[in-house]
């Protein structure tokens, strides 16, 4: 599975108990990537995305549900046990009192690729696509 996930500077992934991937444009993003295949997400984070997208699947443990190839964007999973593929960072350019952080030790990656974009309501957006050392 290819696992996305929306970070801070510090790669905090919550505030305050509250998502930091509410930004339309990443959603976007995401939808575009995963067209040709599936895109899972949890019942908390499908709120977040339009009904029509015809990828979109919803499950209760997505991490469980994606297969080989297939996109999984998380926002409250743990990635403590994961051994994802592939994984997309969107880093925010601000920190934010996280109370939960990135699991996954990007020390293990090897980063593939970087590209900034803005959208409306984030000047800058940074997407980081990394592979697992070795591959």
């Amino acid at each position: 599975m290819i696992v996305m996930v929306c970070v801070d500077k510090s790669l905090g992934v919550a505030f305050n108990h509250r998502r930091q991937s509410r930004d339309r444009g990443v959603r976007e993003r995401m939808t575009e990537l995963s067209r040709e295949s599936l895109l899972w997400v949890s019942p908390y984070t499908a709120a977040l995305f339009r009904r029509d997208i015809p990828q979109l699947r919803v499950h209760e443990d997505p991490l469980r549900a994606a297969g080989p190839g297939e996109f999984c964007f998380v926002e409250r999973e743990s990635l403590e046990d994961c051994r994802p593929e592939r994984l997309y960072l969107y880093r925010w350019n601000r920190a934010y009192p996280a109370d939960q952080f990135l699991e996954l030790p990007l020390e293990d990656w090897t980063l593939l690729e970087r590209r900034e974009f803005s959208t409306p309501t984030h000047p800058c957006i940074t997407e980081e696509v990394y592979l697992p050392c070795g591959t």
